[in-house]
């Protein structure tokens, strides 16, 4: 199914988000179950099955990551190979994070199997250098993100001004942009998760 196509959006690599939401809003209103609730099973039935593809679609577009894959398998007739090499400009990074969620990890630990109010204490305030440690490297991954949204939009830009034709030039780059979304996605999932876990 095309998501585009549902949400009568043109197939491109980038859309605003506010003007997705507003759209989704409106077509999702009028295709609610509860608007059918006096109507025949098989209406409802359609109307709930519209309504569960408008929020697929909705949620697919209006993710960089999921909305790149989307359109790579449309344009492609295939979904991009999974590829685990992390890009030679991503290996530090890519180590810092692992250093310091490992990091984190051993001092949950300790922390866990603390028993005396005191020692507590003196965790809680360790814990919070960590906490700030772990958002200091959120906002590194924010600005890098930043950066490939930007270079996302400029590659959208040669998309919707160029012709067809050109468009498989820009293809293999766009998979790029959508595996690193996927890098950056996880390593704050990662980093976010520890920071859950130290704030209690």
């Amino acid at each position: 199914m095309d998501y585009f196509v549902l949400l009568n959006e043109p197939r491109r690599p980038w859309l605003d988000a506010d003007r997705l939401k507003q759209k989704f809003l409106a077509l999702s209103a009028s295709a609610h179950p509860d608007r059918s609730h006096s109507a025949s099973a098989a209406d409802k039935a359609a109307a709930t099955q519209k309504f569960t593809e408008l929020n697929a679609a909705y949620n697919c577009l209006a993710e960089p990551k999921s909305r790149l894959l989307h359109l790579l398998e449309l344009e492609l007739g295939t979904k991009p190979k999974d590829i685990q090499a992390i890009p030679a400009a991503l290996a530090d990074l890519f180590a810092e994070v692992a250093t310091r969620c490992r990091q984190a990890d051993g001092f949950l630990v300790e922390k866990n199997q603390a028993t005396s109010p005191l020692v507590q204490v003196q965790l809680f305030e360790r814990g919070q250098d960590w906490v700030e440690t772990l958002n200091g490297l959120q906002r590194k991954l924010n600005e890098l993100r930043e950066q490939i949204t930007g270079e996302l939009q400029a590659l959208d830009e040669k998309w919707i001004s160029g012709d067809a034709a050109s468009r498989p030039e820009i293809l293999p780059r766009l998979e790029e942009l959508y595996r690193l979304f996927g890098y950056f996605n996880r390593w704050q999932n990662q980093i976010q998760e520890r920071v859950t876990q130290l704030s209690f």
